[in-house]
């Protein structure tokens, strides 16, 4: 959960920094809104100012599909805890 909350902060320092770009939305798995950022200034100026807003649920998307893309768990630990009786 913690490492969530890293890429969280992470793509939300990108956002300020480099929202107008795209970059975010491209670190996200959104390649093609991505590209529209980039070549329109980040949709002129409201959706850099939208994805302030919305940037961690992006991240959580994209961090829902990396786990289950690679069968990973949520909770790692819990699974660690079980596993170390065996």
């Amino acid at each position: 959960m913690e490492r969530s909350y890293a890429k969280q902060r992470y793509c939300l320092f990108i956002v300020v920094l480099f929202g107008f770009m795209g970059i975010h939305r491209m670190y996200c798995g959104k390649w093609i809104t991505g590209f529209v950022w980039l070549f329109t200034y980040g949709f002129f100026g409201i959706g850099w100012f939208l994805d302030l807003f919305l940037t961690s649920g992006m991240v959580d998307y994209a961090n829902l599909i990396d786990n289950s893309k690679f069968n990973k768990s949520q909770n790692v630990t819990v699974n660690a805890f079980i596993n170390s009786d065996k």
